[in-house]
Formats: C-alpha cells, structure tokens, sequence
C-alpha cells in the first residue's frame, strides 16, 4: 500500500529479457537503504517486489499482466523513475491510498504552464471515467494527484512547482504514456451497489420512476 507522495526519482540502469517479461534495475540511492528483498516499491506507479539488491541499486521482474495494463513494457535505460517505499503503519497519509495496481494506460494531451503552475490534460480509457471525479483523487505515474476538472474522457490536473520538481512530471511531453490508478473507494462503492442482478436496475431512470418520482 502506497500514498501516493514520492519519496525519490530513481534512474533505470538496465533491462533484461527474461522467460516471459523483463528484469529491472533501478538505481534508488541512500535513502531506500532499509529496503530488503521481498518488500515492494512503486516504480511509476506500479507495485513491483524487489528481487535482488545490489549496491544503492535493485532488481525487480516484471511479466504477463503487469506488462500489458502499463508503460513498463516500453522502459528504456536511463528513464527517470519516481520511486516510493510501502507505507508502514502509523505513517501519515499525505496522498490517498494507492495500491499500485495499475488500471489503465492514459495519454497526455496537454502540457501548458500557468504563472508558476502546471496544467496538465489526460486522455484516460473509457472504461474509467466512471471511477473519476472533479477534486477526487488520482495516481498518475504514481503520484498522487486531485482531479481539477473531467469532460468525457480527459482530465485536467494542476500541478504545484514541488510536485513537477519532485517527480519525472517535469521530463513529461505531448503524447507520452502514463500509468493511472482510480481510486480504490470507487471500485468498492460500484461492487456494493450493483453486485447482484436485482441490485443492477437500482438508481436507473426506471428504478427511480417505480419509486413514483
């Protein structure tokens, strides 16, 4: 479980192909010197378990699913990566509660610098637009992020000088990739709501007019 709030910008120093997906290493510095094998890291958004350390450097492999629902399939050497430890309990929670499970790929459309300021467009799937609100929360690339505003399938983000300072939001270009993760809350409310046939025709125009309004 994550926050959201990045601890670090790491660097990826190598790909390798191996059965089935791909073996990182990523260069994470002093601060991550209390990681162990076995514990998790958020690379760009994406729960991954580290598998080997080496030096201020660690390992993690990356396959089937992880690689077809995010960017990590399109890593190159030398990418910036924003890096954040699991939350321990007792830990502030500065962002929103993050899993790392990536749902989806989204695309920048829109850079533009307003005063100090970033604004940032995101064309996001279809299919998640239901899990996103104006002000509700988001994870891009792993960073937490509240949703300015949604029209259809494009959310626009603002971006405050530390958060672009802070994160690779500042190596962003038109037409780049990220990796978003809804908020975990809506998915549950959803699941609650309409987890059986009956429950399905609930808050529709029908259910509603059945009621007498």
């Amino acid at each position: 479980m994550f926050t959201g709030i990045i601890e670090k910008i790491g660097k990826l120093t190598s790909v390798e192909n191996i059965s089935g997906g791909k073996r990182f290493k990523i260069s994470c510095g002093e601060l991550f010197d209390d990681l162990k094998i076995g514990h998790s890291v958020s690379v760009d958004g994406v729960c991954l378990t580290v598998t080997e350390l080496s030096g201020d450097s660690f390992f993690s492999d990356a396959v089937g699913a992880t690689l077809e629902k995010t960017t990590l399939s399109d890593f190159k050497t030398g990418r910036e990566l924003n890096l954040e430890r699991a939350m321990k309990i007792g830990d502030r929670l500065g962002g929103h509660i993050v899993q790392g499970h990536v749902n989806g790929v989204g695309t920048l459309s829109r850079i533009a610098k307003l005063g100090e300021n970033y604004s940032l467009e995101i064309a996001v799937p279809p299919n998640l637009t239901k899990y996103i609100i104006d002000e509700g929360s988001i994870a891009v690339d792993g960073v937490s992020l509240t949703v300015a505003k949604i029209v259809e399938d494009r959310i626009t983000i603002s971006l405050i000088p530390h958060t672009w300072n802070a994160t690779n939001m500042r190596n962003r270009k038109t037409g780049d990739k990220v990796n978003l993760e809804t908020d975990v809350l809506a998915k549950y409310v959803e699941k609650n709501l309409f987890s059986n046939k009956e429950e399905k025709d609930k808050f529709s125009d029908n259910w509603f007019k059945k009621l007498g309004y």
